[in-house]
């Protein structure tokens, strides 16, 4: 007899699920995307399926998926126990982790980060650096996170080695084994993450050089990289580059209302804040930031807390334990699913 939190579902549902959910995120971001992701989870059941390996990886990936959208969606207490789970079934298995495993690492070290705990950052991202013969753009990916955690850590030639590896690692075309989901980590993401890493270590100059090329590269990329747009914006206030800054100030005014990502959302809000607080800003460069101020507002993006850290994941969140959750009445999956948008992926 099936457990009652192993409700009888198939790999392929759990992986045309995760595609939609993929869709949804891209078309619509995390802001509209992040509560039927939750849906989706809740009919899986809390505990990882023990005997089929197709099954299992599809858990995991579904998982992985409803957890990088809740931690672009700002919400990462969840985003974590997410995560959480999606790391104890891919290291469940017999024959050892699955190919999703290290990406769910990539955005557990990312997401250590952004909230303001660079040390465990960097600890993830060692761990796995640790490991013998990457694929080149894995190593790529966990070089950029040690990269950006040691400059938050004020550990400046060390970032600089550890985002030059990745930069040499980029160098070469992908290889037949580099994962599929690492398709983002191109060169403009790695000039992103650099940019951020040098405005982390107050070099506001070169920052703002990194993060132009990082918005103003030729091909698209990813939505979320809005996220550098907006970072850009804050660096040339910061340096009052007041010209420069109310140019990518106006440019925000014309995306901020299609934003998906909270998370980019919420750096934008920064960044115009960063202009209100400095007395040095001229009167263009104040009301366009007040003009972006209220037009976030109309966004119904959640105010930033005064403490962003969610309490350390303890025993009860590392575990699969939980109340047995039900399908939707209406089918197998949340009806929210149940349409076909526009393809695309999950950065992280």
């Amino acid at each position: 007899m099936a457990h009652r939190d192993a409700p009888e579902w198939s790999a392929a549902e759990a992986a045309a699920l995760a595609r939609r959910l993929i869709d949804l995120d891209v078309a619509e971001g995390a802001r509209r995307s992040a509560g039927p992701a939750l849906d989706a989870v809740r009919g899986l059941g809390h505990r990882p399926p023990s005997r089929d390996p197709a099954r299992r990886a599809a858990y995991a990936e579904l998982l992985q998926v409803a957890g990088w959208i809740t931690f672009d969606a700002e919400r990462h207490h969840t985003s974590q126990r997410l995560h959480l789970r999606a790391l104890e079934a891919a290291r469940g298995g017999p024959d050892g982790p699955l190919p999703v495993e290290p990406l769910i690492l990539a955005v557990l070290s990312m997401q250590e980060e952004h909230l303001g705990r660079p040390d465990r950052s960097l600890r993830i991202a060692s761990t796995v650096l640790a490991r013998p013969d990457l694929p080149g753009r894995v190593a790529a990916v966990f070089h950029v996170r040690a990269g950006r955690a040691l400059a938050r850590l004020g550990r400046g030639p060390q970032a600089m080695r550890s985002l030059h590896a990745a930069s040499e690692l980029l160098a070469d075309p992908p290889g037949p084994r580099d994962p599929a989901w690492a398709w983002w980590m191109d060169r403009r993401e790695l000039d992103g993450h650099r940019g951020l890493a040098e405005a982390a270590l107050g070099r506001r100059d070169r920052a703002a050089e990194l993060l132009h090329r990082a918005v103003h590269g030729a091909d698209g990329g990813p939505a979320y990289r809005i996220l550098f747009a907006a970072e850009l914006a804050r660096v040339l206030a910061e340096a009052a580059d007041w010209r420069e800054a109310d140019h990518a100030l106006a440019a925000l005014l014309d995306t901020a209302p299609t934003a998906g990502s909270v998370r980019a959302l919420r750096a934008m809000a920064r960044a115009a804040r960063t202009v209100e607080r400095s007395p040095s800003a001229p009167r263009r460069n104040r009301t366009t930031a007040r003009d972006l101020t209220a037009l976030l507002r109309t966004t119904h993006t959640p105010p930033e807390p005064a403490d962003r850290r969610p309490d350390p994941p303890g025993p009860q969140t590392c575990s699969s334990r939980g109340k047995p959750v039900q399908r939707s009445a209406a089918g197998r999956w949340p009806a929210s699913l149940n349409r076909t948008t526009a393809a695309g992926r999950p950065g992280a």
